[in-house]
């Protein structure tokens, strides 16, 4: 430091003090520390990422999906040659080149009447909530509230955005109604603006837990109640384990409540990264002209990427078209494995802890996740002795929320393995558990 108090560092090096307030949240280093685990003990099995199945991923499928496309165009819009091949290596509209199928796959999935032009697709659904956040972040007045427990991109865009989150109790039902009035109440009487509350209200990641058709309808009540948008990310919405799946909440809104955000990740293609966000809210502008919340999402856009990749969009626009319009048909064959590859974890969870034990798990109704509590407290340090001695990565709780119970928790993910590696992932995981509980393990057992 110089006599004037500033900060000197040699030619070439920033200080972190310097730099935004972001990079030292523990949001945002969570995901960078659990893909540092994967990265030191390659062999682990990961019930830990909640990527999508890979065994169904088929390359021709691309170059097929494109093909429908390209056909689209030409036969079914009317575009000539040059238009068509255009629309596949230029810069495309930055609000989306796709968006009238993606409406067109909101009534067929979801029964979602949305206008294409309330549609805004983006690079991923995290670019969908970065530009919501954004757009509502006026000044340091203003907030946006979270269920816990919650996913850490939103945590994460909220930082980048510098938007304080006040949590809001989720519990058995999904969300705690009352005590969402509650921090309604007391974010304003500490000068704050809640602008949207956010969360999953199917199959959330992390807890798994989904709302009741009761609750849905509640919570819209009181967000018209309380003039709060409700921010709505459904990306675990098809995988529901038994035969029938709730109104999303976009679907039971009749008042422009819900700013819609979707992907494509699970349903299309993870490596295609494409999103998108519904919203139609109307924006009315100093001059008394109108317009959709969607337009001015778009004008964000334009200066953060621009444009959605449009060779990505036609991937996704070809899968669409292959099966009219429906994600449900198209993942006919994930659903049934998600089902399946769900059932088995609860099964194996049961075989392995007796209710002696102490340890307990919730028992989601679909999705990828569920969580497991233990008698003992759950960190980084035991993840790393877990992927390192018995060859099995999980998600501390503690990465999504701090509440006093999320220290004897961890998250597991149902997704990504296969049959096989299920069972002798949970194997792995039983024997850190019980060595944890007091039990011996053979040194002859290890993982190879």
């Amino acid at each position: 430091m110089n006599d004037n108090g500033q900060l000197t560092t040699p030619a070439g090096q920033l200080h972190l003090n310097e730099l935004h307030s972001s990079l030292s949240d523990p949001a945002l280093e969570s995901m960078n520390f659990l893909n540092e685990v994967a990265g030191r003990h390659p062999g682990a099995l990961s019930l830990a990422a909640g990527r999508p199945y890979e065994e169904f991923f088929d390359i021709e499928a691309i170059h097929r999906y494109l093909r429908r496309y390209e056909h689209h165009l030409t036969a079914e819009q009317g575009l000539d040659p040059e238009q068509a091949r255009r629309a596949f290596f230029q810069y495309g509209r930055t609000k989306g080149i796709i968006h009238g199928l993606v409406a067109r796959n909101l009534q067929a999935d979801e029964g979602i009447t949305a206008d294409a032009e309330s549609i805004v697709v983006t690079v991923g659904c995290q670019e969908a909530m970065f530009l919501v956040l954004r757009a509502l972040r006026t000044d340091e007045k203003d907030a946006v509230l979270a269920v816990a427990p919650t996913y850490v991109g939103l945590t994460g865009a909220a930082k980048l955005v510098d938007m304080p989150v006040r949590t809001v109790r989720g519990g058995p039902g999904g969300v705690d109604l009352d005590d969402l009035a509650e921090v309604l109440r007391q974010a304003r009487a500490d000068g704050l603006r809640p602008r949207a509350c956010y969360l999953l209200a199917d199959h959330s990641n992390p807890s798994g837990l989904s709302l009741d058709l009761r609750t849905r309808h509640a919570l819209l009540e009181l967000a018209e109640r309380e003039d709060l948008l409700l921010l709505e990310d459904n990306p675990y919405g098809l995988f529901t384990a038994g035969e029938e799946r709730l109104p999303t909440l976009k679907a039971l809104d009749t008042r422009r409540r819900v700013v819609y955000l979707g992907s494509y990740a699970k349903t299309g293609l993870p490596g295609a990264r494409v999103g998108f966000v519904v919203a139609d809210q109307t924006v009315t502008a100093p001059s008394g002209a109108t317009g959709l919340l969607a337009d001015e999402l778009a004008k964000l856009k334009s200066m953060l990427t621009v444009n959605t990749s449009a060779i990505s969009q036609a991937v996704i626009a070809g899968k669409l078209l292959e099966h009219e319009g429906s994600l449900l048909r198209a993942n006919e064959r994930e659903i049934a494995r998600y089902r399946d590859n769900l059932a088995q974890v609860l099964a194996g969870l049961g075989q392995a802890f007796p209710a002696s034990t102490g340890v307990r798990w919730n028992t989601p109704s679909g999705g990828f996740f569920l969580v497991v509590t233990v008698p003992f407290p759950v960190d980084g340090a035991l993840l790393e002795a877990s992927a390192r001695d018995y060859g099995v990565l999980w998600t501390p709780m503690r990465h999504f929320h701090d509440a006093p119970e999320a220290e004897f928790q961890l998250r597991l993910s149902v997704s990504l393995l296969t049959t096989e590696q299920l069972d002798e992932g949970i194997r792995r995981l039983a024997r850190l558990i019980n060595d944890r509980l007091g039990g011996q393990r053979p040194d002859d057992d290890r993982p190879a």
